[in-house]
């Protein structure tokens, strides 16, 4: 389930002319706006996606996250901010994640999910230590 309300559009996040996810319709917080299966890969497909261009669209996997995740829908496409407008749930028994607000949206904003896992986590994440 993806609202109709979402869109792929460019995004000035990091400069780089990439893509982000934007809407076109305000939202309250705690509005469910996708909810997107999962490709799970098990230990040794992750080391080899690690080594693609994947490596920066996987999610770390399981209870131990030690398997990885390709989010279908719009999933992989959400920016990344220390303090996100969204959050992610892992439902491992369904294959799923479903990304929320944790803030208000106003309408044309862009989306953001904080890849720490937690909306305000300030934890240096890989593309920035690197």
């Amino acid at each position: 389930m993806i609202l109709p309300y979402l869109v792929i559009a460019p995004s000035t996040k990091g400069g780089d002319g990439g893509l982000g996810v934007f809407t076109t319709e305000s939202f309250e917080v705690g509005a469910i706006i996708e909810v997107s299966p999962v490709l799970v890969f098990e230990q040794e497909e992750r080391t080899l996606l690690e080594k693609t261009k994947l490596y920066n669209y996987i999610f770390a996997w399981g209870l131990d996250e030690d398997l990885a995740a390709v989010g279908l829908g719009y999933l992989s496409m959400y920016n990344h901010s220390y303090h996100s407008n969204c959050e992610y749930e892992m439902d491992y028994d369904a294959g799923t994640m479903t990304i929320k607000t944790v803030k208000p949206i106003s309408r044309g904003a862009e989306l953001f999910i904080n890849y720490n896992g937690d909306a305000d986590d300030e934890t240096p994440i890989w593309f920035e230590v690197l």
